[in-house]
């Protein structure tokens, strides 16, 4: 029995993609036959999508041009690179992971909204996450085979974008360099996440303009063939440009247009609402009500816009996710010109937050701890070296964001905490936070970077302080004896749960916030050593290198006791929150039986 699926108030039979196990069972299909799969593979792709949540408008765009690529060349033999993975689901459907889309939910689970080798090595060749990789990856298989003297295609595939990031730059400079075959496909659909920002996207919109007949074109100027295709949904055209291109000997770029959304019309009316989504009703796009809650995100924006008004030298720095600080289209043009969106361009950001400071001007970057991992050099070098006193909002850090394995947060602690002259902060509290926040804009001395609490908008009603340090001091909560807990950041209600539990077995435990996380408070420290045997440390991130192990090197020589709870260093891929938790002992219950196994001993 066929599958029929619901998309705009229409039932799709999927007569063809259930069938299709390689894209070697494309190549029979007439044209209207194609057309019919690329039909199916819109409504699995908005079936999954409709039910699991993922990103929507990238990978409806891209539907033709799959069905096209695969069409046309010989997937596994030619290889396919594909940038973010924004775009490979009509890819997954084509290479036999159909029953990702097609199915029930635990059907959709077993299939990564990533391109992973993991899942197929035969189809996709490495695991993407992360942005303006495909072409530099696609560089090494070109070489492979060049030294082999084998002759597959190398195709890669850039898009919302990427192409603003530096390692597309670099990969494109590579290309044209070794001067072999290698096919790049632009995915031109003007978007981001948000609009586009940078130098390049103006080439594009004036190729666009021309038909691809303009005579400045980026591509050509690098030492590359080009082809530009404006109906870059129409499955029939595209197979006639890629037919053009297969077994090119020269470094090559399609450069087509395509519509991001095609075929869903609230995605196209609202291209950057429909980036990413959660699960909604695909006949007309609504959502399920959910009750309005407090984020940072919100907070920090309407934060800022009034700061805004009453210093013109403070500016708001986003790189390409401008939801990561609640900048949202309207919010971006009432700040004008005080905010700033670099694109996909997380090292031009920190240098370039680094010359604001060093002008005169009070920037605030916001960023996924997940990029973050990107800019370790700028941070080092032109932010930290020259002491420029630039602020950096790190949002989701920790286990409870996102659980990809190409899109973990755990690994900012130990990142920035191995940077000299960077002060890294964890508020407890939305009190807290923004305290930090005004000292950190106002100080002149330092770079400085806040953990922005990622287990939802706690707040307090007792004074937190106005003014801090860059030497750390942390804070004693309560002063018991015999254990002392120092639970940083996200973590510190956890820490509180845990005395309490302590409490209930008779152990009145020191309760501190550490506030710090890239030193160690020594004075406080050396404190505990007279009515303490065992210090606790909780960070929510990897305790490989992290707050915890700086702790616990303090203590080395002594005779106090050192638990450091943290996630241990892994590659972790679509965890469960509250499993990956219970399975590195970090639950409340575990902590607190762990702590009085020790003492007893």
């Amino acid at each position: 029995m066929h599958r029929k699926k619901l998309v705009r108030n229409h039932i799709i039979t999927a007569m063809y993609i259930e069938k299709i196990q390689s894209p070697a069972d494309l190549k029979g299909l007439s044209l209207t036959e194609l057309k019919t799969v690329a039909d199916e593979t819109r409504a699995a792709v908005l079936n999954r999508v409709s039910k699991h949540g993922g990103h929507v408008g990238p990978n409806l765009g891209f539907v033709e041009a799959t069905v096209a690529l695969h069409y046309v060349f010989d997937a596994p033999k030619d290889k396919f690179v594909f940038d973010v993975s924004h775009q490979c689901y009509p890819h997954k459907v084509l290479t036999g992971r159909a029953s990702g889309f097609l199915g029930e939910v635990s059907e959709m689970n077993a299939i990564s909204g990533y391109s992973s080798p993991a899942e197929s090595p035969e189809y996709d060749n490495f695991e993407v996450g992360h942005t303006s990789t495909s072409i530099s990856l696609a560089t090494g298989l070109q070489k492979a085979r060049d030294i082999k003297g084998t002759h597959e295609n190398i195709i890669a595939i850039i898009g919302d974008g990427s192409l603003s990031g530096g390692e597309a730059f670099e990969g494109l400079d590579e290309a044209s360099e070794l001067g072999t075959g290698i096919i790049i496909v632009v995915n031109d659909n003007e978007m981001s996440i948000a609009e586009n920002h940078g130098g390049i996207y103006k080439n594009l919109r004036v190729l666009r303009e021309s038909n691809g007949t303009c005579q400045h074109n980026w591509f050509k100027a690098w030492g590359f063939e080009y082809k530009y295709l404006e109906e870059g949904n129409d499955v029939e055209k595209l197979i006639e440009v890629f037919r053009s291109v297969k077994d090119t000997d020269k470094p090559t770029v399609v450069h087509i247009h395509t519509e991001k959304g095609h075929g869903f019309a609230p995605a196209v009316a609202n291209k950057e609402a429909w980036h990413y989504g959660s699960p909604f009703n695909p006949a007309d796009g609504s959502r399920p009500e959910m009750p309005a809650i407090e984020t940072y995100e919100q907070l920090y924006s309407e934060w800022m816009l009034r700061e805004m008004k009453l210093d013109p030298t403070l500016i708001a720095v986003t790189a390409g996710t401008p939801a990561a600080a609640g900048f949202s289209p309207d919010k971006r043009k009432e700040a004008g010109a005080q905010h700033i969106d670099m694109g996909i361009a997380e090292e031009q950001a920190v240098a370039m937050i680094s010359g604001m400071a060093k002008g005169g001007l009070r920037p605030v970057w916001t960023v996924y701890s997940t990029f973050i991992q990107r800019t370790y050099d700028q941070i080092a070098q032109d932010l930290c070296i020259n002491s420029n006193p630039a602020v950096i909002n790190v949002m989701w850090g920790g286990t409870g964001t996102m659980n990809d394995i190409t899109h973990i947060c755990m690994f900012d602690i130990p990142m920035l905490c191995s940077i000299p002259n960077l002060i890294y902060m964890a508020p407890t509290t939305c009190e807290e936070y923004f305290a930090m926040l005004r000292w950190a804009i106002r100080q002149e001395a330092k770079p400085i970077a806040i953990r922005v609490p990622s287990n939802g908008v706690v707040h307090t009603t007792e004074d937190v302080d106005e003014e801090y340090s860059y030497t750390p001091k942390y804070k004693v909560a309560h002063e018991g004896s015999q254990v002392a807990i120092i639970a940083a950041g996200s973590f510190y209600q956890k820490g509180e749960n845990v005395a309490h539990l302590l409490a209930e077995k008779g152990i009145d435990a020191t309760l501190i916030n550490p506030r710090y996380l890239h030193a160690v408070d020594a004075e406080a420290l050396e404190s505990l050593k007279a009515h303490h045997q065992l210090v606790v440390t909780l960070e929510d991130g990897c305790k490989d290198g992290g707050f915890g192990e700086r702790i616990a090197s303090y203590y080395g020589t002594s005779d106090m006791k050192v638990l450091v709870c943290g996630v241990k260093k892994d590659l972790y891929d679509r965890f469960d929150h509250q499993q990956l938790l219970a399975d590195n002992r970090l639950l409340a219950n575990q902590i607190a039986d762990d702590i009085l196994n020790i003492i007893k001993k």
